[in-house]
């Protein structure tokens, strides 16, 4: 039983009763969701640009505090952990460097998803909004900002005078790869997290561990024999197409196939997640 308020030209209210939805129906909706989002795309920027002003309204810097943070950060760390590693700073710090910004942007993201829908309470109450384009609103401001921690790889790359070389062009198909796994998960987990309030620290904790299991600042030969292993870690093969070209390596098969094996079955399991409770997001939040 699925119920509906029906608002008429003269301003009458009426409650609609209508049978539960076929898995059809549902499935309808959720397209015609997405598609309306499309739709909104410049919507969706225009919020994430405001999202951006207001987290830094009264800043002389404004996004740049993080960039900021982020180069002193890469530079301590850089020192610190190429002495720890026995490894020559030139070699551990553009490494360190793109695996920080890259995984910022990534824990960043699956953390905002827990709130994709709670914090957006009052326009999903007040306004009818496609869903999905308050997870379109989270994957571009969070682009927003990787894109201003790109200017600390670039001064290391300039630093060290390195550079990316011919591999540079599958960042961007390795960049596409993930604005669609990142509005998957933020659908995904935006509608679970709305449900069961408990989620958000517990993605929290496992993002935690999830950081020091992944090659971030550990280089993956420091695993020896036993790299095969590594892309089991879907962390680490969605990190490492984007960061192996921006350091100008080609990453292995295996790092693709995992990684796009697992973006499918993400991609599926929101999507069948959305189809079922797209329409009660509402009442949860």
């Amino acid at each position: 039983m699925s119920i509906a308020l029906q608002h008429s030209p003269t301003g009458e209210v009426t409650l609609e009763l209508t049978p539960g939805q076929s898995l059809g129906e549902r499935h309808r909706l959720a397209a015609r969701d997405l598609k309306d989002t499309v739709g909104l795309l410049r919507l969706g920027w225009t919020l994430a640009l405001l999202d951006i002003r207001l987290r830094y309204r009264g800043s002389m810097l404004g996004p740049f505090w993080l960039t900021l943070s982020t180069g002193l950060m890469v530079a301590a760390m850089g020192l610190i952990y190429s002495t720890l590693f026995h490894m020559q700073l030139h070699e551990y710090l553009p490494f360190l460097t793109v695996s920080l910004v890259l995984w910022g942007f990534l824990g960043t993201l699956v953390s905002d998803a827990c709130y994709a829908f709670t914090m957006a309470e009052r326009t999903i109450r007040s306004v009818r909004m496609p869903f999905a384009l308050y997870g379109v609103r989270i994957v571009l401001r969070n682009l927003l900002v990787l894109a201003h921690n790109m200017v600390v790889i670039v001064a290391v790359d300039l630093f060290e005078w390195t550079g990316p070389g011919a591999a540079i062009v599958l960042v961007v198909p390795a960049l596409v790869l993930w604005v669609v796994d990142g509005l998957a998960i933020t659908v995904m987990l935006g509608a679970l997290c709305a449900r069961f309030r408990d989620i958000p620290p517990i993605v929290a904790s496992m993002m935690q561990m999830a950081f020091f299991v992944t090659p971030v600042i550990w280089k993956p030969q420091s695993f020896g024999d036993r790299q095969w292993l590594l892309p089991f870690n879907p962390f680490f093969s969605l990190l490492d197409i984007v960061r192996a070209p921006l350091l100008g390596e080609f990453p292995g098969t295996a790092v693709y196939l995992s990684a796009v094996g697992y973006s499918v079955l993400l991609c599926a399991a929101a999507w069948f997640l959305f189809a079922r409770v797209r329409g009660r997001i509402a009442f949860w939040v």
